[in-house]
């Protein structure tokens, strides 16, 4: 099977009405949580990082596994599943999910899928979020009578809060490699993950690196970046869109450029 059979292609809004209910009288319980690639967001790990009180390195290396995307070369962590036949998530057991608090955006979105469609609406390119659902064929939850709308649901799973974290690298998502050009280098891909995922290493870097001699930051965001790991997480989406020449979101310093400028320029 295909993994997009799975896929109703109707076109969801956020007033669209569907009825689902998932629990453990359902016989189709945690089936979902097998053979199934799950993409972490930023957010993503951040959560289960300090759910399990790892750093950010000790959870990537234990429980996921880098894909580098073939249109656009950007590096994304995915959740390494168990090594046997029926490639279960590492969290999942009979009862239930050991995280399920902590649980990544794709679970708590489940059966509903998300979309985004990268539009231009005369003033500059705008992002459209949609909705689909994700229609297994082991999965019951669909002939339970608990009503839904897309909203509702949303809500339900406070995906709400994940979507709003997750927002400014989401978008990074919809850029592609040019055609006929090369994708992004291993340095580059490097830096992508490095902001993207390990928060711990994105701090090392920002704080024992010229970093801060080089880019412009003022007194209060080096405090936020210092002391706030939601701060800097959401700043690695800005240094990423910064090193991919999406947005000019950050400033080198004016001595920088002075410098730059008065450096003969055989010795650049």
């Amino acid at each position: 099977m295909s993994k997009l059979d799975p896929v109703v292609t109707t076109k969801l809004s956020l007033k669209s009405k569907f009825k689902f209910k998932c629990h453990k009288g359902i016989k189709c319980f945690t089936l979902c949580c097998s053979n199934i690639d799950i993409l972490l967001t930023p957010y993503d790990v951040l959560r289960i990082k300090n759910r399990l009180g790892l750093t950010s390195d000790e959870f990537l290396s234990k429980y996921t596994y880098m894909k580098v995307d073939e249109k656009s070369s950007h590096p994304y962590a995915m959740l390494k599943m168990k090594d046997d036949k029926e490639r279960a998530c590492q969290f999942v057991t009979p009862d239930g999910c050991t995280i399920y608090t902590d649980r990544p955006a794709n679970c708590r979105y489940y059966p509903v899928g998300q979309g985004t469609l990268r539009k231009d609406s005369g003033k500059g390119p705008e992002d459209e979020e949609f909705y689909f659902f994700i229609n297994e064929p082991h999965c019951l939850g669909f002939n339970e009578d608990k009503e839904w709308t897309v909203e509702s649901w949303r809500a339900d799973q406070e995906v709400d809060l994940y979507d709003q974290m997750n927002r400014e690298w989401k978008s990074v998502q919809l850029r592609k490699n040019l055609p006929g050009r090369p994708g992004l280098d291993g340095r580059k891909q490097a830096q992508f993950f490095l902001a993207s995922y390990d928060i711990d290493g994105f701090k090392r870097f920002i704080f024992d690196s010229r970093f801060l001699d080089i880019f412009e930051l003022d007194d209060e965001t080096v405090e936020k970046l210092r002391n706030d790991e939601v701060e800097l997480m959401k700043f690695g989406a800005k240094y990423i869109k910064y090193i991919m020449m999406l947005e000019q979101t950050l400033k080198v310093r004016e001595d920088v450029l002075e410098s730059e400028k008065s450096t003969p320029a055989e010795n650049k």
